[in-house]
Formats: structure tokens, sequence, C-alpha cells
């Protein structure tokens, strides 16, 4: 008689395709949450685009045909899904300000953001990690105690006053970094014009087009900004990272481990680290995300042209479309990084592939 149950393989096979069906639903419905939430404010804000297009001193007929060009005069479900769609396609609306569409716009001040974040979120996970491990493995020292307070006053510091502070000290007194922006003057005409743009990160270009000057320049920039920034990841990833640390050292087969000889190095940094990262990497995460939706501050105070630097100028203006465009974006990366550190999590951790 033939055996009609399904096999292992196929049983694994349609749980993995259940939890990706679930997982993609559960991201088509966030996505569709936020898109609500945007479209919503852009209606409840007091400032009335079409007068913002078209200016104090138009005619009413004038008003009216930008009017019915928006569709404003359409029923509101009627505008959202027309807002849904255009987003599904990739269209954010344009700027008030430029008329350019806002994607393209984004797309130019990103990758700076993208390039001051990383860095910042390596700084403080290369630090932060080791830090954290430090601080477990000697509770109570004085390591224990530093650690703690660094990490402590990066919670409790102001971002924006470290940034004065770090300019005021590093730059104006010092002199051992450069100033606000991303390059100087001559460096960035060199950019623009002379080498070949690949990522918009110029890190990355200057390196890739072999121009060690210009790579040089951007360091001496972006170090201050950057090293605030990981700072402030450090002083969440030490803290995280020293209380998942305890709680694994206490555990039996630590004991085991220990006992039975193992090298504490060992028992530190492959045993406990192993179960230790499973949690540690959706930390890494939301600070990553933090960064690069957190940094308006920063972006500011270093006129670094990011994209929190784009949407605060745009509140400024009362360019809503701007504003609510770079929201969308901050949104969607949010809900990526948090599905990449899920996926990333089922990787690592063979109880959750189980």
């Amino acid at each position: 008689m033939t055996d009609l149950s399904p096999s292992p393989q196929d049983r694994r096979l349609v749980r993995l395709l259940v939890q990706v069906g679930t997982g993609l639903f559960t991201l088509a419905i966030t996505l569709l949450g936020l898109l609500l939430i945007t479209f919503i404010i852009g209606r409840v804000v007091p400032i009335d685009p079409v007068l913002s297009i078209v200016g104090e001193r138009a005619t009413q007929a004038q008003m009216q045909a930008v009017r019915d060009a928006l569709g404003l005069d359409l029923p509101l479900w009627q505008q959202f899904a027309i807002y849904v769609g255009d987003a599904l396609q990739g269209d954010l609306g344009r700027s008030i300000r430029t008329g350019d569409a806002i994607v393209s716009e984004i797309a130019r001040y990103f990758p700076a953001t993208l390039e001051l974040a990383t860095l910042g979120t390596l700084i403080g996970t290369l630090v932060g990690v080791p830090a954290g491990v430090l601080a477990a493995t000697r509770p109570g020292s004085l390591a224990d105690q530093v650690v703690r307070l660094v990490g402590l006053m990066g919670y409790s510091m102001p971002v924006f006053w470290l940034g004065l502070i770090g300019l005021l000290v590093f730059y104006g007194k010092l002199d051992w970094v450069a100033g606000p922006g991303r390059l100087d003057p001559s460096y960035d005409m060199m950019m623009q014009f002379t080498l070949t743009t690949y990522t918009g990160m110029i890190l990355i270009d200057s390196a890739l087009n072999g121009a060690w000057d210009v790579f040089r320049n951007a360091i001496s920039h972006i170090i201050l900004p950057a090293g605030l920034l990981g700072y402030v990841s450090m002083a969440y990833i030490s803290r995280m990272t020293r209380s998942f640390m305890m709680n694994e050292l206490g555990q039996e087969y630590i004991t085991t481990a220990r006992v039975k000889g193992m090298p504490e190095w060992r028992v530190i940094w492959v045993h406990a680290m192993r179960n230790v990262m499973v949690p540690l990497i959706t930390v890494i995460a939301l600070s990553y995300a933090y960064l690069l939706e957190g940094s308006v501050l920063t972006e500011t105070i270093f006129a670094w042209p990011g994209l929190g630097s784009y949407i605060t100028d745009a509140l400024f203006a009362a360019d809503m479309p701007a504003v609510l465009g770079g929201t969308v974006v901050v949104g969607v990366v949010f809900v990526t990084l948090n599905m990449v550190s899920d996926i990333v999590y089922r990787l690592v951790d063979p109880r959750a592939r189980a």
C-alpha cells in the first residue's frame, strides 16, 4: 500500500513557504499602514499645498486648476488609492520647492546618510561589543564601572551638545579634523566634475577612482560626526552586550565547559558569544536603523547633506510632499532592516530554523 503522507522534506518546504508568506504579508500590511499614516498627516497639517505651489497672488481659477490636477477634490479613499498606487510605482510626488521628483532628490541625499550611519554603526559595534564583553566578564571591577559610566554618558548627553563640543575642541582648537560638510570645496568640485560616481558615497567612490587625496579629505570630514554617532551606538550596544553576556555566563553549559578545562577565551568568544550573537543581531540592526533615521541633528550641526537635512529643510520650507516622501523612505528602511535582522537571526540560530 502506497504511503501518501508527506515526507520530512515536503513538510519543511511547506513550513518555509508559510513563513515566507507570513513575512511578506506582514511586510505589506506594515508598509500600507506607513503610507496611510503619512497620507493622513499630509491631509491634516494646516498647510495648503495648492497655495504653496501657485503663491498667494494666484487667481481662484489657477488654484482650482492645480487642485484638480492634484486630485484634492476627490474622495479621501480615492486620493489614498492613487497615493498608494503611485508609491508602489516609485512615485512619491514632486517637491514644491524645486519641482523635481522627490525620489530623484532622495536618491541624491540618501547615500550621504547611508555612509555616515554605516561608519557610525561599525565604530559602535567594533568598540561596543568588546567593551560589553569585558564588563560582563569582570562585574564590579574598574573596567566594568568605566564601561557603564561611558555608556551612561552616551545615553544622557544630547547629541547636538556633543556635536558642538566636538567641533569646538577637535576642529576649532586642536585642528585635528576638517570642518562641516563632506569635502573641502576644491575636492568637492573634483568629485563632481572629474571623478566617476558609482554609489554616491564619497569614501567608496574616491577609492574606486584611486583618488586617495579626496579619500583622505573625506575621512577628515566624516570621522568626527561618524565618531559621535558611533559613540551613541556604542553606548547602547555595549550595555546590551554586557546584559546578554552576563546572562549566558551564568548558564550550566558555561560551567561545564570551564570544569572540563576549556580555555577562558574559548568559553567566552566561542560558546557564550555564539548564543549572545542571536539577540545582539537585532540590537545592532535597531541601532543602525536609529542612526539612519535619527541623525537629523548631527547632519544639521555638521552641515552634512543627507536625508535628515533634506527633510529638515523641506519642513522649514513647508514642502510637505518632500517631508512625507522622506518619511516614507525612512520607514521603508526601518522595516527592511528589521526584516533582514530576522532573516539573519534565523540563519544564526538553529532553533529558529527548526
